[in-house]
């Protein structure tokens, strides 16, 4: 089967009580029609069609990335200059569509539909047929009808025009459905906006196929939430905590603990070994690696990072685009900008903030400590108040601590500079030239006590 893809996302949003296009909420931090656009790739289409209107050209732009990670799908953008209903969306795809293709057509703000129930939908047409997805609410309110006779769908009916006696019915449409090209051309052109929206619906497609002696082919998800769409932010958040237990849920199922599932939030891909711990309140972002052994902390954020087998990452840490060993130990408190490798066994303790660094085997920054734009040796100690002065006002410097090092506490390291292998660096120095291997090096103005000092008194309150 050759088959097209039309994904409509012209839709304002209003009840969203945004300057952004509904379609650009995010949800697990990526634009809504960005889920669609994802999932619809799986089904390997011959193109993908996004029908665009208000916002066209910010959505454009936001989704361009998303795009031209998805290569080689070709998606071509097609405006809708004016929103006179779903019909009319379709309409202005129809000119770039061969007759001999299949149409699926998908919303922007339905962002949970899966592809394999898309799978199932499109395996269900055959010559003279139809494929349209349903579902069965226990609150219909809003939705447009399935009408049956012996079984057979004769029509839809949306709600603003259905009577009492069709308001009864629980089955209803999804709006998502698979149509044959060539017979699609006649329909579209046989629609009408008699309703009471002035709209032209393309759910009326469905009693003029019939008409024709189509049959109806229907599927229905696993889920309802599935083909639920977003029109207000409380389904927003809605469908974005659907999406989270869907994602916790598969990461427990591959073995990871989830102290509390429902205060674990995924925004990313994630790939965990066995006997992974996850505590509470925890973000993991983009693309995040747990090794085997690895124990999360509670109020932790992770992103595009790599987390080796039995590392421990502490409470309230922060890590970003970073790569940990095996064994580290990181935090409390603790910040890994990016660009930050640790090799076996660091410990970052509190309060610590690494950038753009390398940190050998054993090594050990515990306390209150900047380092930066550096190559830190093995087993190292870096002591309390440390800092890494490695910006002059205009560029980065990088400084090289060798191994074996120890620094005392408040010390202050002028980058560029090299401590070299067993050196030892006095507490409170300000090293501002390289220090030799396996000498101590310090600076230190001399202690003084100045006599008959009196300290200045307090002026009395008026």
């Amino acid at each position: 089967m050759k088959l097209s893809i039309v994904i409509l996302a012209a839709g304002q949003g209003k009840r969203m009580y945004s300057n952004l296009p509904k379609v650009l909420h995010h949800l697990a931090d990526k634009p809504l029609l960005e889920h669609v656009l994802r999932c619809a790739t799986q089904l390997s289409p011959e193109t993908i069609y996004i029908v665009h209107g208000h916002g066209g050209e910010q959505v454009k732009q936001q989704l361009t990335p998303a795009i031209e990670q998805l290569n080689p799908i070709k998606v071509t953008w097609v405006e809708q200059s004016e929103q006179l209903g779903t019909g009319h969306a379709v309409a202005q795809v129809m000119p770039l569509i061969p007759d001999d293709h299949q149409m699926l057509v998908l919303y922007g703000d339905v962002p949970l539909i899966k592809v394999t129930t898309l799978q199932t939908l499109c395996q269900k047409i055959a010559p003279q047929q139809l494929g349209l997805l349903t579902v069965t609410l226990d609150n219909p309110q809003g939705y447009g009808r399935i009408v049956r006779k012996q079984g057979n769908v004769t029509q839809i009916v949306e709600e603003k025009d259905a009577d009492a006696e069709i308001k009864t019915i629980h089955e209803v449409n999804t709006g998502i459905l698979v149509l044959p090209v060539k017979e699609l051309r006649y329909w579209l052109n046989q629609l009408n906006n008699h309703n009471s929206q002035g709209e032209y619906y393309l759910t009326d497609i469905i009693a003029l196929a019939v008409q024709n002696n189509f049959m109806i082919a229907t599927c229905s998800p696993e889920n309802s939430d599935e083909v639920l769409g977003v029109n207000d932010r409380v389904q927003l958040a809605y469908l974005e905590r659907c999406y989270q237990t869907q994602q916790v849920h598969r990461l427990m199922l591959s073995g990871v603990t989830v102290r509390d599932p429902e205060r674990l939030d995924i925004r990313g891909t994630i790939t965990a070994g066995k006997d992974v711990i996850i505590d509470v309140n925890v973000i993991l972002e983009g693309k995040v690696t747990l090794g085997n052994g690895v124990k999360i902390g509670p109020h932790t954020y992770i992103r595009n990072s790599d987390i080796g087998d039995n590392a421990e990452i502490l409470a309230n840490t922060v890590i970003e685009e970073s790569k940990i060993g095996e064994q580290c130990r990181i935090g409390p408190f603790a910040r890994l900008r990016p660009e930050v490798v640790l090799d076996q066994a660091v410990r970052i303790g509190n309060f610590v903030e690494v950038k753009k660094s390398t940190v050998a085997h054993h090594s050990k920054i515990n306390h209150l400590t900047y380092v930066g734009d550096s190559e830190v040796g093995s087993e190292v100690n870096i002591g309390a108040g440390t800092i890494v002065c490695n910006y002059d006002g205009a560029n980065k410097h990088k400084t090289i601590i060798g191994d074996r090092v120890f620094i005392g506490s408040d010390t202050q390291l002028i980058a560029p500079v090299k401590i070299g292998d067993g050196a030892t660096i006095g507490a409170g120095s300000t090293i501002m030239q390289d220090a030799p291997a396996e000498k101590l090096t310090l600076s230190r103005s001399e202690q003084r006590t100045i006599p008959n000092w009196k300290r200045r008194p307090k002026k009395e309150d008026k």
